[in-house]
């Protein structure tokens, strides 16, 4: 059995919710970049 300490000194993955975050949300930006370019929508007055 590990000790309470032993359990907090354990690095896992190397992935957090942060990095996933960040990541989706370049993606969401350029994919918005893309979208523009390729279907440009006038603006309606």
């Amino acid at each position: 059995m590990l000790k309470k300490e032993e359990l907090l000194k354990i690095n896992g993955g190397g992935f957090s919710v942060s990095l996933g975050m960040i990541l989706g949300g370049i993606l969401t930006f350029f994919i918005g970049i893309f979208d523009g370019y390729t279907r440009p929508l006038a603006c309606n007055k």
